[in-house]
C-alpha cells in the first residue's frame, strides 16, 4: 500500500475534507493526464479499499473525487465497493449518489474520532 497516499487520505478524513484524484497522484509520482498512470491510481486505491475493509473500516477512498464539474468518484469507487460487497452495481445516477454521499459520511463520522 502506498503510505504517502494513505495518510494524506486519513489526515483529509479527519478533517472531513474530500480530494481530487489530480491532487495525490503526485505523491505516487503520476499524473491523471497519463492512462496508464490513472490504471496504477486505481491499484493504489484499491490497495486501500482492501486494507480498509480487512480493519472493518468504512471505504476512505470515497473521499477521493473528479476535478471539475462534477465533483464525483470514478467508476473504480463504485466497482470496488461492489466486489467487497458494499454495493449492488446500481447504474441509477440518484443510488449512485446516494451511496457515494452515505460512504463520504461513514469515512468522515469515523475518522473524525480516531
Amino acid at each position: 500500500m502506498h503510505t504517502d497516499i494513505y495518510n494524506r487520505l486519513l489526515e483529509l478524513a479527519r478533517a472531513q475534507k474530500l480530494t481530487h484524484y489530480s491532487d495525490i497522484a503526485p505523491l505516487a509520482s503520476l499524473s491523471m493526464d497519463i492512462e496508464d498512470d490513472r490504471d496504477k491510481m486505481a491499484s493504489l486505491l484499491w490497495e486501500i479499499v482492501q486494507h480498509e475493509r480487512e480493519n472493518d473500516r468504512p471505504m476512505l477512498t470515497a473521499i477521493v473525487v473528479h476535478r471539475g464539474a462534477d465533483n464525483n468518484p470514478g467508476e473504480g469507487f463504485f466497482s470496488a465497493a461492489m466486489k467487497i460487497g458494499k454495493f449492488d452495481g446500481s447504474r441509477d445516477p440518484i443510488e449512485r449518489l446516494e451511496f457515494w454521499v452515505r460512504q463520504v459520511g461513514e469515512v468522515h463520522q469515523y475518522w473524525a474520532a480516531h
